[in-house]
């Protein structure tokens, strides 16, 4: 299989020296890399900026920007290397300031009022931009009501499959090495995948994807 994989954050600049961002470390999205690399298939990930080292042999595109990730997404789907699993594991900034300041902003004002606008949705360009027409998977970072949000998501952006996990808790989620995920699939159907590291999470996880994902591919023929 060929799959695509994106991680980390997004950095949406505010001056030259600031920018909006969250606290995506890329951990999961590099694992899940790591192990589809293991098992046999061919990645190309798309990576915000993270301090992490990509896993040999996968085709790696750095980005910084909402728009960057956008735009190198849709590159990949229109290539040669078009994907037939696609995996959105990366924090995409949902906004971005409307004007960048071209010099550093001073501390003048006690107040400063910042006017923001929507990213591009990455996720949500997939079927209807980007003409994709394979496995979609999309990763739902939530605080409450995990699988609710996750449907939800799963049927505004045309997902086979949505991933969901607690990134309240401080024993998973963002910087953790650990993770706990809810698996929500069409009718809904749910499977949780207990606690465990992100690496050995991620090997269940391709598996499980990649089954899900030649399934699809019988059933359509």
């Amino acid at each position: 299989m060929k799959i695509l994989i994106t991680a980390g954050p997004t950095r949406e600049p505010i001056d030259p020296v600031r920018f909006l961002s969250n606290r995506s470390s890329g951990k999961m999205g590099y694992a899940l890399a790591e192990a589809a690399m293991d098992q046999g298939h061919t990645v190309t990930l798309i990576s915000g900026p993270v301090a992490l080292t990509a896993p040999v042999g996968v085709t790696l595109h750095r980005v910084e920007t909402a728009q960057q990730m956008w735009e190198t997404t849709r590159l990949v789907c229109a290539s040669d290397a078009a994907p037939n699993i696609a995996i959105f594991a990366a924090a995409v900034a949902d906004y971005r300031p409307v004007a960048i300041a071209s010099e550093k902003i001073k501390k003048h004002a006690d107040n400063l009022t910042v006017e923001l606008e929507r990213t591009p949705d990455v996720l949500g360009s997939m079927r209807s931009d980007f003409s994709f027409g394979g496995f979609l998977v999309g990763f739902a970072a939530e605080t409450n009501d995990l699988v609710g949000h996750a449907m939800d998501k799963l049927a505004r952006k045309n997902c086979d499959l949505v991933i969901a996990n607690d990134v309240s808790r401080t024993d998973t989620g963002f910087d953790s090495d650990e993770n706990e995920v809810i698996l929500c699939l069409p009718a809904g159907r749910t499977e949780t995948i207990p606690k465990k590291s992100k690496r050995a999470l991620s090997d269940t996880l391709i598996q499980r994807i990649v089954e899900l994902a030649k399934q699809k591919l019988l059933a359509e023929k």
